[in-house]
């Protein structure tokens, strides 16, 4: 079962949709910084941006990627990041291009204004990523902070619903998803993204409040989808749907201690206290 939890306080997310230019570090880091800052102003206290937001997705090769992965936590990008939490007193997740010790991960980092926090390296590896990053070897942790206990998912993670469940059990509240959605076969583009129902469907089953921070654009022929969301530990969402091609901030409020009484859907029934672990483990 879940750990008890006593985060009984509201959290303002903010989910960053913008375009990262691919090979443009300094610029992307700019341009988050930017972003980052209005976020705060408008008061987020946690904020998500989308997967390699420093780096951009579509790689040419293997060379490209050594050029612009850098370590975690001690590289440029991170140590930016972790000097804007700083200053401004909130938790950042971000997803970043990760080389440690010659081997390339697609990663998330979280910091705070105690700095660096943790990393998680994406487990489940969409199409030609395979033939660039190593797959995830950190597991799904879960980080206890201020704010709450905060897990995090990476794009095509969100395709496996054992990433939610295990989060949960493992006592994670919130879910930060950055990530760079493609359109998926055989769907009409003028549906519901296919990312949208399975996150809403993960926050419902799970009781965790999930927020989705997506990128828009075009990269070297591969488009990307937007419509990054925050959504309530019911599965409903709090913000967004966002459009599908421009940049956007989505603003939400939550309480993570709310994962508790979310779960019971009335005086009989509770998502947890129902699962057959007699039968299925």
């Amino acid at each position: 079962m879940p750990f008890e939890t006593n985060h009984a306080h509201s959290v303002t997310i903010a989910c960053i949709q913008y375009e990262p230019k691919i090979g443009e570090v300094e610029a992307n880091l700019n341009a988050i910084e930017e972003r980052v800052r209005e976020a705060h102003a408008k008061g987020a206290q946690l904020i998500v941006l989308p997967e390699l937001a420093n780096s951009g997705y579509v790689f040419d090769s293997a060379e490209e990627l050594a050029s612009l992965a850098q370590p975690i936590p001690d590289g440029l990008s991170a140590q930016r990041l972790i000097a804007l939490a700083s200053e401004m007193d909130i938790y950042i997740v971000s997803g970043l291009a990760e080389v440690s010790s010659g081997v390339f991960y697609n990663s998330a980092m979280l910091c705070g204004p105690e700095g660096y926090i943790g990393t998680y390296r994406k487990m489940h590896l969409w199409y030609r990523e395979n033939l660039f990053f190593e797959k995830g070897d950190l597991g799904l942790p879960v980080f206890d902070t201020p704010l709450g206990r905060i897990g995090i998912a990476i794009c095509y993670d969100g395709w496996f619903p054992e990433t939610f469940r295990e989060l949960a059990i493992k006592g994670a509240e919130v879910i930060c998803v950055p990530t760079n959605w493609v359109p998926m076969p055989d769907q009409d583009p003028e549906t519901e993204a296919m990312s949208n129902i399975l996150h809403k469907a993960a926050a419902h089953s799970n009781g965790l409040f999930i927020a989705c921070a997506d990128r828009v654009g075009i990269e070297r022929g591969q488009p990307f989808i937007g419509q990054s969301l925050i959504l309530d530990a019911t599965g409903w969402p709090l913000a967004g749907p966002a459009s599908r091609a421009g940049e956007e901030i989505l603003y939400a409020e939550i309480t993570p201690s709310d994962v508790l009484s979310k779960r019971r859907l009335n005086e009989f029934n509770d998502k947890f206290g129902d699962r057959r672990t007699d039968v299925y483990g």
